[in-house]
């Protein structure tokens, strides 16, 4: 494994100081070929995505594949325009010159893919390091076997080894990757393993994005109307079973309107699933036993107005609702990630940020309002990576806006052009001009002091 490792690193370093992806046209042919090979394959891979945890089709392409080719499709037309120096003001004190910003690319890419959306987070990160001309190494998860092979299938189509190489296996793979020298590291997970990535590439001060995850708070105000954000919340909750890492983990909602909220939940979740959802074709499955356990011990001792059900031999978890959990139970301890939604009511604001204030910056934040003004007063007061208000989930959407955390839940920014960015290196050009040059900055300096001082205060 190890001399496999390095004889990839070896290729893509020459591959890469070769030039061999500099050329634009060569990085947006390589995108439209991608694109082309994922249009084709789109049946295989929502159905390696249904063996691996039964992911619904519709869930499949919603989120994974045309999540995916609508993103290729706005960066292969977008790449010429972000990918030319970019002209800014320049400076007086440099009379006369042009200013520039280059985008570069970093080098060769590390590219760890987690396993809850195991297609669409292992292709996203990649369009934005080629598009920016860097090389990559992906090791895509070890827990979804079926979406892992067809990626590097359908990678191997696209792209020479020495370009995108993929490297399957498990733990112990991560690890001796990580003990390269990498010029960019991406990664998607837990927090927990976040900070191990982190700790492996500092001695190398290898620059990274983090991608993580958190505690998200779902805020629901005494003005909101009930029934929308139950169906709202139903959705986002519970697609790929609550296995999404900007899913609401807990709902914090006004204690007079909690009994309306909970009946609104039960009737949505009936109206989505059917009265026995484990019988749906529409809801997914736990990636494993492993993360049933942990999921199964959060429901111990604890009240379920709604769900609770358990079926180990099928890794099935219904959609759960836990009411009024205490701050030091099991589900309250760390990010859920599965289908169960602890509801905790509060009686004024005091109280709610109390709540709050137990959990370091989450991923996502959602709330609830007809109140304008509260929802504005809302996103002001919490630092969260991105959220909405009146829906869940939706800001993933937006091509145009960053996804990304803050403090805890991650570091860094992706989607669109921040994809591109994200795998660029900004380099600061001045052009100078030679018709003319000021003798102010030269030594003897003489009695300059003022008038240089002067001339800096009003740049």
């Amino acid at each position: 494994m190890k001399n496999n490792i390095d004889e990839v690193l070896k290729s893509q370093e020459i591959f890469f100081n070769n030039g061999n992806t500099l050329k634009i046209e060569d990085r947006i042919k390589k995108l439209q070929l991608l694109a082309k090979e994922i249009e084709s394959a789109e049946d295989q891979i929502c159905a390696a995505l249904y063996s691996d945890f039964k992911k619904p089709v519709f869930e499949s392409v919603l989120s994974e594949t045309a999540f995916i080719l609508s993103e290729l499709q706005y960066i292969v037309k977008k790449l010429k325009k972000w990918a030319r120096p970019k002209k800014v003001s320049s400076s007086l004190i440099n009379f006369p010159s042009s200013d520039y910003i280059y985008s570069e690319p970093y080098g060769k890419c590390l590219i760890i893919a987690p396993w809850n959306y195991p297609f669409q987070l292992a292709i996203s990160p990649i369009m934005g390091a080629i598009a920016a001309g860097n090389t990559v190494v992906l090791k895509p998860s070890e827990l979804t076997p079926n979406t892992s092979k067809i990626l590097e299938e359908l990678l191997q189509k696209v792209f020479p080894a020495d370009w995108v190489s993929v490297i399957q296996g498990g733990v112990e793979v991560s690890q001796e990757l990580l003990t390269k020298k990498w010029d960019y590291v991406f990664f998607t997970g837990s927090v927990s393993v976040g900070k191990i990535v982190a700790q492996a590439i500092a001695p190398h001060l290898t620059p990274s994005t983090l991608e993580l995850g958190g505690k998200s708070p779902c805020i629901i105000h005494k003005s909101a109307k009930v029934q929308l954000a139950a169906k709202r919340i139903v959705w986002g909750k519970f697609l790929n079973a609550g296995q999404t890492c900007i899913a609401p983990d807990y709902i914090l909602i006004d204690s007079s309107i909690k009994k309306e909220f909970i009946d609104a939940v039960q009737k949505e979740v009936k109206s989505a699933y059917g009265t026995n959802p484990k019988d749906s074709p529409d809801f997914a499955r736990i990636i494993n036993e492993k993360n049933f356990d942990r999921l199964s011990k959060m429901l111990i001792a604890e009240m379920c107005p709604i769900g609770g059900h358990l079926d180990k031999e099928q890794l099935y978890m219904a959609p759960t609702l836990i009411e009024e959990p205490a701050l030091t139970s099991k589900v309250m301890e760390d990010e859920i990630f599965g289908p169960i939604l602890p509801v905790l009511s509060f009686y004024s604001e005091e109280q709610m940020a109390g709540i709050m204030a137990n959990y370091s910056k989450p991923l996502a934040l959602y709330v609830f309002s007809e109140d304008r003004k509260y929802s504005e007063e809302i996103l002001g007061k919490y630092s969260f990576g991105g959220g909405a208000i009146n829906d869940v989930v939706i800001q993933i959407a937006n091509k145009k806006m960053p996804f990304g955390g803050v403090g805890s839940s991650g570091s860094g920014a992706y989607h669109g052009k921040h994809s591109f960015d994200t795998f660029s290196h900004k380099k600061s050009i001045t052009k100078r001009g030679t018709w003319l040059d000021v003798p102010l900055r030269y030594a003897p300096y003489g009695n300059k002091v003022g008038l240089i001082s002067k001339i800096m205060k009003k740049l």
